[in-house]
């Protein structure tokens, strides 16, 4: 029997086998379900690409005229975390053109609402079944999200949501919970409480939002000797922060802690390596990408909060599919793992 027989043979026995899971936990995998940690999740996958597992589609899917099509308008730029995202959506692409589930990626000006607005406006339902959207609250994208909903096109929003507009679900981390963990990690660095910097990318973006309320209410009750300053916004720039970071080391010779909610931070690392400060001012940062891992190897950074690239695309996916056979269900998502990372636990 010829190796190709044998993928081809493939059951979903075969999968749970492989992966040292359940068969229940294999059907929730492969119907998007939630319930599943994202590791487990990647085991299942990972058995199905190595088995060469061919997943019986719901019929209404196998029906289609045409393969379901996907969108994602990812922010260009120099935040590496969309950048993650972006890897992420082609790596998934194989797998999920087998289930007839086609990836398209586009990059977006980093905070160009008008710019995004016209690609969600240009966007039909015979070309495009569902749009993802990395966006801030402007009046006109929320409008483009209407207007894109009345057309039959169901938008997603992923990292940072717009729970007040016409999108169909959300896909990202509780902000405010990883807010209020960088809160608590910060207070517990500092007992003796003192200065603490907040950076943000944009405070129009509702997840730098969240995180900033969560940040300050931790601090708030259980840690009141704690002073922010700021937020000051870097707009997720490298140069831009690394400014920001710069003025505020120079201005505050005090400044006892730090905590970048965006993104930016190879221009955080500079600037502290650059002043001498590194490691004597407890940093927190956002999302795990070469210039946070390369903080935290060298005492830059004390933590960092990820969430995971990969494990979001893998359930915007899952969400699409779902919408897809049946527009009128209401599709609920967990929400995504907040990971914490120190240098002692780099992966």
């Amino acid at each position: 029997m010829s190796e190709d027989t044998i993928r081809r043979r493939a059951t979903v026995h075969d999968v749970a086998r492989a992966a040292g899971v359940s068969l229940a936990t294999v059907d929730r995998v492969l119907n998007g379900r939630p319930g599943v940690r994202a590791a487990t999740a990647e085991k299942v996958e990972q058995a199905i690409a190595e088995l060469g597992f061919a997943r019986d589609l719901n019929a209404s899917l196998m029906a289609r005229a045409r393969d379901l099509s996907v969108i994602f308008f990812i922010p260009d730029g120099t935040n590496e975390f969309m950048d993650g995202l972006a890897e992420a959506v082609h790596r998934r692409s194989p797998l999920a053109l087998a289930d007839r589930i086609h990836l398209d990626l586009r990059r977006i000006r980093a905070f160009d609402a008008a710019a995004l607005a016209r690609s969600l406006d240009q966007l039909s339902a015979a070309e495009c079944d569902c749009a993802v959207i990395v966006s801030s609250d402007a009046p006109e994208v929320l409008a483009a999200i209407e207007a894109a909903h009345r057309r039959g096109v169901t938008v997603m929003t992923l990292v940072s949501d717009l729970p007040g507009s016409a999108r169909r679900n959300f896909i990202g981390i509780d902000n405010v919970a990883a807010g209020r963990t960088a809160g608590s990690l910060m207070g517990r660095f500092l007992p003796q409480g003192g200065k603490v910097a907040v950076v943000a990318g944009s405070l129009h973006l509702r997840d730098h939002a969240e995180r900033l309320e969560g940040f300050a209410a931790a601090l708030r009750q259980e840690f009141p000797r704690v002073d922010i300053i700021g937020p000051l916004e870097g707009h997720d720039e490298r140069t831009e922060t690394a400014d920001i970071v710069s003025a505020l080391l120079d201005q505050n010779p005090d400044l006892a802690g730090l905590y970048n909610l965006g993104a930016g931070n190879g221009g955080l690392v500079a600037a502290l390596e650059k002043s001498s400060r590194s490691g004597t001012v407890r940093v927190i940062a956002h999302e795990l990408t070469g210039p946070t891992r390369a903080g935290l190897r060298s005492g830059a950074i004390d933590v960092v909060l990820d969430q995971n690239p990969d494990g979001e695309i893998r359930e915007v996916i899952a969400a699409a599919r779902a919408l897809a056979l049946d527009a009128s269900r209401v599709t609920v998502t967990d929400p995504i793992e907040i990971g914490i990372f120190l240098r002692d636990n780099l992966r």
